[in-house]
């Protein structure tokens, strides 16, 4: 447990039963698509977007094809399924920013979901000069590692003691990267605490909330385009999302 970690029951058992929906949020996403494709264009950027525990590239692939058609230069993580923090895995994403940095010649946008948002966040702090800004999908960033219901899973998968922290990358959690950084958490999730997945707001830091499950978080309308909306940001001119008008209705406000 990070020093600003918070202290959270996991979600009910009631919600994790709850995330079966994340089927029918896939559907709705496809049915979306229309609406959609009215987020706006990118800039050609390269954003990386890095998956759950023990989920692959094929569970953001949704995400990615759709911000793949606005324009950006979009990149899986290329390491199978994720497993934790296994050795190796840490320089693995380092080379990969490196490599998507120097090959488009910017910065890059990463984007990641649960335990990849986790990634996301350490990366930027560790590569501000690489990392354009940092979006997160239900990634309990802020919470005790046992304020979720995949702890014991990311034990079996890893290996590792749930609050083994690495002093090299996983410490200071809850402490924002020093880039345009966006939480985006949903009250209703089924596997982490969402008190654990809320950015405190600042100058470059917001927390965004939708009505989603966690395991469908990735592909869910509202967070495809809360994540389209905040990439196409001018490099420089990061502001806090919008939810004036329509967006009222799909965004709620996140300090209620």
């Amino acid at each position: 447990m990070t020093a600003n970690a918070q202290t959270l029951r996991p979600p009910s058992r009631t919600l994790m039963f709850l995330e079966g929906r994340a089927i029918h949020e896939f559907g709705a996403f496809l049915g979306a698509l229309p609406l959609l494709s009215l987020a706006p264009r990118g800039d050609g950027h390269p954003v990386l977007v890095l998956p759950g525990l023990v989920a692959s590239d094929e569970s953001t692939r949704a995400l990615r094809t759709f911000l793949s058609g606005k324009g950006y230069a979009v990149s899986g993580w290329r390491q199978g399924r994720n497993y934790g923090l296994r050795e190796g895995v840490q320089h693995a994403m380092m080379d990969l920013v490196h490599e998507l940095s120097d090959t488009h010649g910017r910065k890059i946008s990463l984007v990641g979901w649960s335990l990849g948002g986790l990634y996301a966040r350490q990366l930027a702090k560790m590569m501000p000069d690489r990392v354009r800004q940092v979006i997160t999908l239900g990634s309990p960033f802020a919470g005790d590692p046992k304020s979720t219901n995949a702890w014991r899973v990311y034990e079996w998968a890893s290996g590792q003691r749930a609050d083994q922290v690495d002093p090299n990358f996983g410490s200071d959690l809850a402490v924002p990267p020093p880039v345009p950084t966006t939480a985006i958490f949903s009250r209703t999730d089924g596997v982490c605490a969402w008190q654990g997945c809320m950015e405190k707001t600042g100058a470059q830091t917001e927390s965004i909330e939708i009505d989603s499950s966690h395991c469908g978080m990735g592909h869910h309308p509202a967070a495809v385009y809360a994540v389209a909306d905040r990439l196409a940001q001018k490099e420089g001119q990061w502001r806090p999302f919008d939810r004036s008008g329509w967006r009222s209705l799909a965004y709620p406000d996140p300090h209620r």
